[in-house]
Order: structure tokens, then sequence, then C-alpha cells
């Protein structure tokens, strides 16, 4: 029908005279938005009168058919049906993700993991399943020092906190040195990928770059660590999964505190290179080692494994926890 719309481009500070002038050439004035009420609220608060909630519903996602049904009280002519659904595919790290080294060593040695918001934030659901709380930014460290305090040393031994590097600088660092100031003995795992990966690759203070790109200062995160009082400071690499189990275990057995730096990459990074897809060869046994490690690349058809090349980016971690030399490279270099 002949209706006019105001789609906002700037919604904070809200243009408030360009609402009004809408508003007076209109009969009835609608406010769509998702969720709650952020804008109604700010356009009734200006003495307009609008209609919103009161039809629209605050949760799930608006479609065209739904804004009919609601707003104009008429449903849509079916035009077809869908037979079937598509199949539920939950999220997962990317193929050669750093973190996912990270988070197989600490399920091996059943250790309380208090995480963090980031990618990492994934190792809570399956097959990883080693993460075991998750708050908000920063919490982490905190939670992992309060968790030592409450039940004893003894318990704090078994305890690791996770947390990103930008997540640490954001919120991570006061924790740290709470830890320090209160005598525990936590062990803090930063996981340095060299980019704010969840997000869209921001850089941050530990990238030594400007958010624009230009370059920076760096903030050294084993200098900063030490400057808080941490005196034993390790950097490993997940993907050496042999010493980084034996960093982990160093550290958590230590009566002081301590931080872990877990430094890899973020696969997705430009400059990062691995050896070209691997291939599963004739000496697998069908253990399914591989697939505990939550690679999407790997893919269980049931009777075989099998290593999909298009996904496969060669990080060869698969092939580290293979016990049979299952896995082997497939292609050349690439790209």
């Amino acid at each position: 029908g002949d209706v006019s719309y105001l789609k906002l481009g700037m919604v904070y500070p809200l243009p408030e005279g360009l609402i009004r002038e809408f508003a007076s050439k209109v009969d009835k004035l609608y406010v769509i938005e998702e969720l709650e009420p952020f804008f109604e609220e700010q356009v009734k608060a200006m003495g307009i009168e609008v209609t919103g909630k009161n039809l629209l519903p605050v949760t799930g996602e608006y479609s065209a058919t739904l804004l009919r049904e609601r707003l104009c009280g008429t449903k849509p002519e079916k035009v077809f049906d869908i037979d079937s659904q598509a199949p539920a595919r939950p999220p997962v790290m990317c193929p050669g993700c750093p973190h996912r080294g990270t988070f197989h060593v600490l399920k091996k040695l059943k250790l309380t993991v208090t995480g963090d918001i980031g990618c990492y934030t994934l190792a809570a659901l399956p097959p990883a399943q080693s993460m075991d709380t998750c708050v908000c930014m920063g919490a982490s460290v905190g939670m992992a020092h309060g968790m030592e305090k409450a039940r004893g040393r003894e318990f704090g031994r078994k305890t690791v906190a996770v947390l990103g590097d930008s997540t640490f600088i954001h919120s991570g660092i006061t924790g740290l040195i709470d830890v320090v100031y209160n005598k525990g003995c936590s062990t803090v795992i930063i996981l340095d990928n060299s980019i704010t990966g969840m997000t869209g690759h921001q850089h941050n203070p530990t990238t030594g770059f400007t958010i624009k790109g230009e370059p920076t200062k760096q903030v050294d995160l084993e200098l900063l660590a030490k400057a808080v009082g941490i005196e034993r400071v390790r950097i490993a690499d997940p993907f050496d999964l042999k010493n980084f189990e034996k960093v982990v275990r160093e550290e958590v057995e230590a009566d002081e505190p301590s931080v872990i730096i877990a430094q890899r990459p973020c696969a997705l990074l430009k400059q990062v290179r691995y050896e070209g897809p691997q291939k599963i060869n004739e000496n697998c046994r069908m253990c399914r080692s591989c697939m505990r490690i939550g690679c999407p690349a790997i893919v269980d058809k049931g009777d075989s494994i099998e290593i999909n090349i298009a996904l496969c980016v060669g990080c060869r971690l698969c092939s580290n926890v293979c016990a049979f030399n299952a896995i082997e490279k497939a292609g050349d270099q690439n790209g």
C-alpha cells in the first residue's frame, strides 16, 4: 500500500528532528525493531504516538510474513511448502584454529576451565567440552582465583583460566593483579592468536597496529604479566601437543601464580600458511581420535573416516593425535 519509510542510518544520538519531521507527515507511525523496544521508548519520550511492541514480539527474527500478519491482520498466500528442514549445524572453530590444540590438552588433563568471551567459547560444546564457565569478558581469571580461595589450593591446582589476548587486555589484567595481590596460585592461559578473531580481525594493543592499520607500540604480554607480579610466565605453541601438555602440567602444580601464553596466529590471517590438505591412508584403525579434536574438515562416514580437502588447511593437528600414522599430506602447498 501507500506506506512511507524512515530507515535510520545514525541511531545514537537519535536524530530527533528527522523523526519529528517524518512523524508529522504520516497518519500512523509504527516502530519496527527486533528485540527490546529501544527506539520505540525514545520516540514515545519525545511525545510522539507510535505503535510497536504492543503488536510485535520482543523475541525472534522479523519476516515480511510476520509483519503482514501483525500489522495488517492478513496472511500472505502460501506459495510452496518446505518438505524437509536443513540439518542442524552447530558452530565450530575454523580448520587450523590454534585454540583447538589448547583445549585438546585441557580436556585430556581433566582440568576445570573457567572460560571467557571469544572464538574459544566454542570449546564448551562437543566434542571439546572442556570449558566449564563463561560469564563475561575478563571473568575467567577472577572465577579461577575465587574457586581456588573457596575450595583450597589442591582444587586450584586443577583449575585454569583461559582467555584471548584482546580479552586479557580488555578486562583480564585487573583479575591477574588480584591473583598476585591475594597470594593466589591460579594458572592463566592467554590465547595469543595475534588478532581479535571473533569480531572480525580488528587489531588490538598486542598486535602492533592501530584499529586503522597504522604501526604503533606493541604491548608485550610476557612483560605485562611480569610487570603485575607474575614470576612464572611460559610461552608455548598449542600445536606442539607434547610440549604444551608438559608446560600446563608444570604450571598447575606450581605453588605460585603463573601465566601460559599459548602463541600461534589465527588460521584466517593472510600470512598463515600450512602444508596443504591431509588425507586418511590405509593405516586407519577407525579409533576416531582425530574426530575428537572437532575439526570440521574431518568427516565420519560410518565405515570410514575422511578428510574434506576443500576444508582442510593442513595444520596437521589431526596427524599429531593419530597413533597409527594414518594421516598424510594429500597435495601441494595451499596458497
